[in-house]
């Protein structure tokens, strides 16, 4: 079921549907507060000389949420706060900050109208790479991509701290061993059932990510508050 909804072909066959995955999964993002370890990952970039980074597989757009700037992140998949024409008519991306999604939650079914786009007034989808998708716009992620390479080029030594990613789909994972191998960089692992690394000179910690921060803050000395429900690894 999951990867019938998550494609474009759904759209197409049952866009109530397709938008009702979505729509729903839009509305629990807009109201899910980011977990404590975001802050600690803000302020140990704050220390450093070049600041940091964001590589993300996640398109629930916390790490923006959290406050980081968005011109450090880079969602590798896209976002569902943006969205583009199904067609598509053109490469162009737009917020989706105006649209409300009122799903039925026994049907997850959308009941209001769907988002169209504002060039052709065909069906809008999310700006979202998903199963089989060979009309994805890229240029958003792929702006965001280059502003990344520009940051490494300028970086020494970088370390990961890759959160939750694992390896049925493994976007994080290829950036974290790139980062490694290309750039020099070590890597902190944080993962509760697939921690192991690479190395012997990386580390892993088989716990969540809000858990695994808070931690690594005791182990600096670093202030520190309880984890809060919510947020996503990535």
């Amino acid at each position: 079921m999951w990867l019938q909804i998550a494609s474009p072909r759904a759209f197409q066959d049952s866009p109530e549907l397709a938008w009702g995955f979505y729509g729903h999964r839009l509305s629990l993002y807009r109201e899910t507060v980011p977990h404590a370890g975001f802050e600690l990952l803000k302020r140990w970039g704050k220390k450093t000389i070049n600041g940091l980074s964001v590589f993300t597989s996640n398109v629930d757009g916390q790490f923006q949420k959290a406050g980081f700037d968005p011109a450090l992140v880079y969602d590798c998949h896209g976002s569902i706060h943006h969205l583009q024409c199904l067609a598509p008519c053109r490469e162009d991306v737009w917020s989706a900050e105006d649209f409300l999604p009122d799903v039925d939650q026994d049907s997850c079914r959308l009941r209001n109208a769907p988002p169209m786009c504002p060039h052709c007034g065909a069906l809008a989808r999310p700006n979202v790479l998903m199963f089989g998708d060979w009309a994805w716009i890229e240029r958003r992620s792929a702006s965001q991509a280059d502003r990344q390479e520009k940051w490494l080029s300028q970086v020494s030594r970088p370390v990961v701290i890759e959160l939750g990613a694992g390896t049925a789909i493994p976007s994080v994972r290829h950036f974290s061993h790139r980062v490694i191998h290309e750039f020099g960089g070590r890597l902190i692992r944080i993962n509760p059932g697939e921690w192991e690394v690479p190395t012997r000179l990386d580390v892993g910690l088989p716990m969540g990510a809000a858990n695994g921060l808070v931690s690594i803050a005791k182990i600096l000395g670093d202030e520190w508050c309880s984890p809060a429900t919510g947020g996503g690894d990535g």
